[in-house]
């Protein structure tokens, strides 16, 4: 074993103890090609698919500007001129493609990662144009329904399903022969863990319906390794190197066209309940990892990327400053709170309610309180959405949502709403 590969197995099987991980595969990528595939904690074959979430988008994104390059569309079309009855129809295409668009992060309805999927004509309907969270065109806001509206204008241009443009526009050319809607056996079973005793539960994998183009696909880090070669080097039988070096311009600070940009790397995070990916490749030097895992929360593909590959330069930091004190309406907030299993710790800091994922190590969502009242996301995921806070009968706080998130005091509370339920 090399010096890198010896260095990628130290660096992954340190990140699968502290994070806790069941299992985790990852792929090292030099010069475009594989250099070193290994796996931490339960053993995993190669060929084992995992979900690889909102990868998918990525994919949905190649696919829109192939659609472009052919003359079939513009990406400063609104999108209105495919989805009419959208109540989102003056958003243009590049807004969706790079999260700009200023409507809400998730469909109306429960959680659609852990709920069965409805067609398009029903997701449609439910949302209506009404959850805007900011001004169109101003700033990012990750929207999975953005998406799934995407997903349909590739459908309608070409007169067929996303599927099977998928399949026959992308999968097969590339040769992702493992990399298909419903999982194909063998395949991981996604678990989240306890925060307290350490258990798994697990988690449900329903066929998303109209929201699959946001995050439906499962795959294999040999299939992931293929398409972080084809970020890098295009490939004229789908999409040219220099509309995929289009993509991978930023449009905000981390984003471009479908594109995560994390320094040099470009690529995608994903994450679906019980399951979390990365696919990142430096577009210069064709370095690059991608990783999966089959837990729900603890992964940071960009943090292990840079450890794997050697990037160690930090972030830039605020200064800490001491609280004078804290607003009644921040008070009865602080403290413990579970997403699922997974768990968060509400502080007080430097004016903002700070949301910290505990078990990634980092912040993860900042609030602030309008004179109206309302609790807004000011950073982070929730950005521009709302925080509700749902009430006991005698009137003590019972959990939190924001933006189909369900928060409680306790990991999956039984007197809150679970969405998609437990399996026994």
């Amino acid at each position: 074993m090399d010096d890198r590969a010896a260095h990628a197995a130290r660096v992954l099987a340190a990140y699968q103890a502290v994070r806790r991980l069941p299992s985790v595969i990852a792929t090292v990528l030099a010069d475009g090609e594989p250099a070193w595939t290994g796996s931490a904690g339960e053993p995993v074959d190669p060929q084992t698919q995992f979900r690889i979430g909102s990868i998918t988008k990525t994919m949905t994104g190649v696919l829109v500007m192939r659609c472009r390059d052919e003359g079939l569309l513009d990406l400063d079309d609104p999108l209105g001129r495919f989805v009419p009855e959208s109540g989102y129809r003056t958003a243009t295409l590049r807004e969706l493609l790079s999260h700009t668009s200023g409507m809400q992060s998730e469909p109306v309805g429960p959680w659609w990662e852990r709920t069965p999927g409805t067609d398009f004509a029903t997701l449609n309907a439910a949302n209506d144009g009404s959850g805007g969270v900011l001004p169109p065109g101003t700033a990012y806001h990750y929207s999975n329904l953005g998406f799934a509206l995407l997903g349909e204008v590739v459908a309608r241009v070409r007169c067929s399903s996303w599927d099977d443009v998928l399949v026959h526009g992308l999968l097969r050319p590339l040769g992702l022969e493992r990399t298909t809607r419903m999982p194909e056996a063998p395949f991981a079973r996604g678990r989240s863990v306890h925060h307290l005793r350490g258990t798994l539960t697990a988690e449900p994998a329903h066929d998303t319906g109209a929201m699959a183009p946001a995050g439906q696909l499962w795959s294999t880090v040999g299939d992931l390794a293929r398409f972080a070669r084809f970020l890098r080097d295009g490939d004229e039988q789908v999409l040219a190197v220099s509309s995929l070096r289009e993509m991978q311009r930023p449009v905000t600070d981390e984003y471009g066209l479908a594109t995560m940009i994390a320094g040099q790397l470009v690529g995608h995070l994903g994450s679906m309940p019980g399951f979390q990916a990365c696919a990142l490749i430096d577009a210069a030097s064709g370095d690059g990892l991608v990783a999966l895992t089959d837990a729900t929360t603890g992964f940071d593909g960009i943090e292990l990327a840079r450890r794997v590959l050697g990037d160690r330069t930090p972030g830039p930091v605020e200064p800490w400053r001491p609280s004078v004190d804290v607003p009644a309406w921040a008070e009865e907030l602080l403290g413990a709170w579970y997403w699922g299993n997974s768990a968060y710790e509400a502080r007080w800091h430097n004016g903002r309610l700070e949301l910290h994922d505990v078990a990634r190590h980092r912040l993860a969502e900042q609030f602030g309180r309008r004179e109206d009242g309302a609790v807004i996301g000011l950073a982070g995921y929730h950005r521009g959405e709302t925080l509700h806070l749902r009430r006991h009968e005698d009137g003590t706080l019972g959990h939190l949502v924001c933006a189909t998130f369900v928060y409680t005091r306790s990991p999956y509370d039984p007197s809150a709403p679970i969405p998609g339920g437990l399996l026994p």
